[in-house]
């Protein structure tokens, strides 16, 4: 979970990305406030992976923030003056926003974050692990007592949820395991699964058709949530061929 503050001095900006932010799996808020210095002193004391900072602000301005802050957090600027993107960048910034966010261009630039995350988790076990194989895989436990199954993670289909219990469907079938969502999805990639419902959470790239509210996957209906239509079509955005108008 990549664990975000955001610092506006303008409570509608504030909402607005706490709302794209509660759209994101993998993100989680710890804290808002439209005071710099207050941001700036809560980070001191708590860690904080993401930052959505604004550029104008009152005590103290987003481009001294970044400076005093010293690379302790990914930054994010975002702002309605295109002018200062480039002395951002040169602080190391992961992306600038320009006011008003489109959710679409917000989604890209938290992809940033997360293939990073994902980059350096991949390092820290390849320096900490032995030799391992090329496919990444999991461990759960089944139905039937002291069996532990191993499963290929991009032979994963779509996971859903049944009460205590998650069914694990690949090619091969279904394997049920007394887990929780959120626990199985701390160990898939963020990038690879998105939650289309409360109840299912798929392998986008096993995604064959979406029909209105239904993504199909080996032929299966599962059902989109409208929570997390917007979500999804945003995350296949770039795939999607468009034809000149």
């Amino acid at each position: 979970m990549i664990k975000c503050l955001v610092v506006d001095d303008e409570k509608h900006a504030i909402e607005i990305l706490i709302h794209y932010i509660g759209k994101m799996p993998m993100l989680t808020l710890v804290y808002s406030t439209t005071r710099s210095l207050e941001a700036f002193q809560y980070i001191q004391q708590n860690p904080v992976d993401l930052i959505f900072l604004d550029i104008h602000m009152p005590e103290l301005e987003g481009l001294q923030f970044l400076k005093l802050l010293g690379g302790k957090s990914k930054i994010i600027l975002t702002t309605a003056y295109p002018e200062y993107a480039l002395e951002g960048y040169e602080h190391d910034i992961l992306d600038y926003l320009l006011k008003p966010i489109l959710f679409e261009r917000f989604l890209k630039a938290v992809q940033k974050m997360t293939n990073q995350v994902q980059t350096n988790q991949s390092l820290a076990g390849k320096s900490s692990l032995p030799a391992q194989s090329e496919e990444d895989y999991i461990f759960v436990k089944t139905e039937s007592r002291g069996k532990i199954t191993r499963i290929t993670i991009n032979d994963i289909l779509y996971i859903e949820a049944f009460g205590n219990y998650i069914g694990i469907h690949t090619y091969k079938g279904k394997t049920l395991t007394l887990v929780t969502m959120k626990d199985i999805e701390t160990q898939i990639p963020p990038n690879q699964f998105v939650r289309i419902h409360k109840s299912y959470l798929v392998n986008i790239t096993k995604i064959e058709s979406i029909d209105s509210n239904q993504v199909f996957i080996n032929k299966s209906p599962l059902p989109i949530g409208d929570k997390h239509k917007e979500y999804l079509l945003a995350l296949i955005g770039n795939k999607i061929v468009k034809g000149k108008r």
